[in-house]
């Protein structure tokens, strides 16, 4: 990787399209007045959380990978102010009715586009939570990586894995990115309170699980969070950018629109890679039980005697 001068827009949903537009057209530019060259934004970029009911008018909020409103206004943005942006939308498969409401025409795809204006790479969401105010299984399914190798972007400074938002809680998919050549993992997200606990607070388990993967990895680690309450979900805020060691390199606040940024230094990425070799350390042949289906922590039947 190059030194790469890395931005997070946070933002809460704004009530339309039309303003979360003109947000961007006024924070973009701002970042890239700061030398920014590479810009992360928070899921469903210009939408509302919809998966927070569920209502087949939420349907509405899909749009195309290619030609939709997302990739108009990114792909202008990149080229105009000569960056890089990472935005999050609600896919309506290509070909699909644009009337239909079956969850498997749609996916939660991250894009990423590049200074020239092209929408250059994408990568779809691959664990879909279920649950109070979060009922994502209502309306997209989950990217099939059975026959495609798991993707990484090579970007002109840092190679790139876009996982989005409920993939951050599982190691496995940081793994398969980094041995596939990641330098960085940048999640697109919304996540905030349990409507149905509301005194839990996940914030630091959240940020505590990325750093992990960003340590057990040698890799930097961000995400961008929505912020503001919608249906009942207040979101958190708390985007953050971490590097290899784990070590909180910014941080924006819990609870108002925010643009924080880092530089992620290439000699930080070697030395954590050359004092801590851990990708080359691993251990294959002995992992094969991980495919395994879980078994109930609560049942010692399965357990050998020693």
């Amino acid at each position: 990787m190059n030194t790469t001068h890395f931005a997070i827009i946070q933002l809460p949903w704004l009530g339309d399209r039309q303003q979360m537009v003109a947000a961007y057209r006024r924070l973009i530019p701002d970042a890239a007045k700061q030398g920014v060259t590479l810009i992360g934004l928070q899921e469903f970029s210009l939408s509302p959380y919809l998966a927070g009911t569920r209502h087949p008018d939420n349907f509405q909020w899909a749009e195309a990978r290619h030609g939709g409103e997302t990739d108009l206004l990114m792909g202008s943005l990149a080229k105009e102010h000569n960056l890089t942006i990472i935005s999050s939308i609600f896919e309506r498969r290509k070909g699909a009715n644009v009337s239909s409401t079956d969850p498997n025409d749609y996916l939660d795809t991250a894009l990423i586009h590049t200074p020239d204006g092209v929408l250059a790479y994408a990568t779809e969401k691959m664990h879909i939570p279920s649950g109070d105010g979060y009922h994502e299984t209502d309306y997209f399914v989950g990217g099939d990586y059975q026959q495609v190798r798991y993707p990484v972007h090579a970007l002109s400074d840092v190679a790139i894995s876009t996982p989005t938002c409920y993939d951050q809680w599982f190691p496995e998919v940081a793994r398969m990115a980094a041995i596939h050549g990641a330098e960085l993992l940048f999640y697109p997200t919304a996540i905030g309170s349990e409507p149905n606990a509301p005194e839990f607070d996940s914030k630091d388990a959240w940020q505590t699980v990325m750093r992990g993967h960003a340590v057990a990895n040698g890799v930097f680690v961000a995400a961008a969070n929505r912020v503001g309450s919608e249906n009942g979900v207040m979101f958190y805020g708390s985007s953050f950018i971490a590097d290899p060691g784990g070590n909180v390199l910014a941080e924006a606040p819990r609870d108002e629109e925010a643009v924080i940024v880092a530089v992620l230094e290439q000699p930080t990425f070697d030395q954590w890679r050359h004092l801590f070799p851990l990708l080359r350390q691993r251990r294959p042949d002995a992992y094969g039980s991980l495919t395994d289906a879980v078994r109930d922590p609560l049942d010692d039947s399965h357990w050998e005697n020693p």
